[in-house]
């Protein structure tokens, strides 16, 4: 299973750094110097710049070297391995190895970094659980009642966020502390959720 750690914005500078929207709670084991991250082929190209054409590569192709001349396509790669990482008000900024300038770091806007998940050690505190173990869980009540099933995780200042996808198709935010999540789960495939009068109509 791929795990999305993270997605490259807009080019930061002239030398090829970019930031990255974190999508990790480890941004520093995740985005350390060294670390190869795999591109995520679904991933949306961004509208080609006045000097590259982008193209999505298959899994395991090598890319050709970056050009500054007018045409000369540069092809994302499968692979991405970071030479420097740092945080700078507020967001990581990467500079990628073979990205050398900000035209070239600017045909990677909008693509996935993703890892793989048997790649990912589960935590060591069995009440601390990676994003990827809790979407696709179903939710119900102390009762037994289903309320729908995770959708994904949201990352907020003052807690996580369970965000749940109802059986009508709209979703609500659950905060995801002891006093509304008594209980995750996992062999069980279940969430239990015993939420405030209200919340789930927020």
């Amino acid at each position: 299973m791929q795990l999305v750690v993270g997605r490259i914005g807009k080019p930061h500078g002239v030398r090829g750094e970019v930031t990255v929207e974190v999508r990790t709670d480890e941004p520093e084991a995740r985005f350390a110097p060294g670390t190869v991250l795999r591109t995520e082929p679904g991933a949306t190209p961004p509208p080609a710049s006045p000097r590259s054409t982008v193209l999505r590569t298959e899994p395991g192709a090598t890319p050709p070297p970056a050009s500054d001349e007018p045409g000369v396509p540069f092809r994302v790669p499968a692979e991405l391995t970071i030479e420097e990482s740092r945080f700078h008000q507020g967001r990581v900024l990467i500079a990628f190895e073979g990205i050398p300038d900000r035209n070239t770091a600017e045909a990677l806007r909008g693509t996935l970094l993703v890892v793989d998940s048997a790649d990912v050690t589960p935590p060591d505190d069995p009440e601390e659980f990676h994003d990827h173990q809790l979407v696709g869980l179903a939710v119900v009540t102390p009762a037994g009642e289903r309320l729908g099933e995770v959708a994904r995780i949201d990352h907020a200042p003052s807690s996580d966020l369970l965000v749940l996808r109802r059986p009508e198709g709209r979703t609500a935010l659950i905060p995801f502390v002891r006093a509304i999540v008594p209980e995750v789960d996992l062999a069980g495939g279940r969430v239990i959720v015993d939420p405030p009068a209200g919340l789930l109509d927020l």
